[in-house]
C-alpha cells in the first residue's frame, strides 16, 4: 500500500495520506503501481468527457482536457516543453542538450510543444466523444505509463530517477523496475486491448520512443519519459480515432 500512494503522489495531484522517512530507493518499487495509477487517471478523464458531452463533444473535450492536465500537475507537459526545449537548441550538441534540460526556464521551442499538444489533444478528445470511444480512452493513460517502465531501463542521462543513488541503491533501482513487470501488466493489457484494435499500437508506440531516446539522446531522463507520456497518449488517441473513422 505504500508503494501505491507514493506512485499516486509522484504521479498526481490527488490528496493521499502522508508517508514518512521516504527515501529515493522506494520509489523505484513504488513504479510497479504506475500503470494503476493510469487507469485512475483515465476514469478521471473519461468521466469528465462523458460528463461534458451530454452537452457537445467539444465541451466534453474541453472538460476532459482539464481534468487531464490538473490531475497530472502538467508533469509530463513540463517534460514535453524541457525535451523539446533542448532537442531545439541542442543542434547535436549533447554537452548543449544537457544544459538545456537542466535550465528550468521555458523557451520558444517548449511553448510551440506546449500549445501544439494541448490543441491536439483537444481536438482527439473531442473526436473520442463523437466516436463514444470511453472504454478504450480509459486504457490509454494506462498504456503511457507502462511505457515509462520500458524507457526508464535506458540509462540515464542526468541526476533523478536512480542515476543520484549510489551504485548498490541504483543496481537495486534497476532491478525492481523492469522486466517483470513490464511483462505482467503487458499480459494484463493486451488481452483486453484487442477489443479496442488501435490500443494494439501501443506497443509500437512505445518502442518507437525508446529507438528514438537511443538515437538522440543516448538515454533517458526524467523529461524524456514525461515527453513520452504525451507521445503514446496523443499517439493512441490519434491511432483510436482513426480506426474507428475508417470503418465508417
Amino acid at each position: 500500500m505504500r508503494g501505491l500512494i507514493l506512485a499516486v503522489q509522484f504521479l498526481t495531484r490527488l490528496p493521499t495520506p502522508q508517508l514518512r522517512d521516504f527515501q529515493p530507493a522506494e520509489l523505484a518499487r513504488a513504479a510497479v503501481w504506475f500503470p494503476l495509477v493510469g487507469l485512475l487517471v483515465g476514469a478521471l478523464v473519461v468521466s469528465a468527457l462523458w460528463v461534458g458531452a451530454r452537452v457537445d463533444p467539444w465541451l466534453g473535450a474541453l472538460l476532459a482536457l482539464l481534468v487531464w492536465v490538473w490531475v497530472t500537475g502538467a508533469l509530463h507537459l513540463d517534460g514535453l516543453c524541457d525535451l523539446a526545449d533542448a532537442l531545439g537548441a541542442a543542434h547535436g550538441d549533447q554537452s548543449r542538450l544537457l544544459s538545456v534540460l537542466a535550465d528550468p526556464h521555458v523557451g520558444a521551442f517548449g511553448v510551440v510543444a506546449l500549445v501544439l499538444q494541448l490543441l491536439s489533444k483537444l481536438v482527439l478528445l473531442m473526436l473520442a466523444a463523437k466516436f463514444a470511444l470511453y472504454w478504450p480512452l480509459l486504457l490509454v493513460p494506462v498504456w503511457a505509463r507502462l511505457g515509462t517502465l520500458v524507457w526508464a531501463q535506458l540509462p540515464a542521462l542526468k541526476s533523478g530517477l536512480g542515476a543520484n543513488l549510489n551504485p548498490a541503491e541504483r543496481e537495486r533501482f534497476a532491478w525492481q523496475t523492469p522486466g517483470w513487470t513490464v511483462v505482467l501488466w503487458g499480459a494484463l493489457l493486451l488481452p483486453v486491448s484487442v477489443f479496442f484494435p488501435g490500443l494494439l499500437a501501443a506497443p509500437v508506440l512505445i518502442l518507437a520512443w525508446r529507438a528514438f531516446l537511443l538515437r538522440r539522446l543516448g538515454g533517458m531522463t526524467g523529461d524524456a519519459l514525461g515527453a513520452g507520456v504525451e507521445w503514446l497518449e496523443s499517439g493512441l488517441l490519434l491511432v483510436l480515432a482513426l480506426s474507428v473513422w475508417l470503418t465508417l
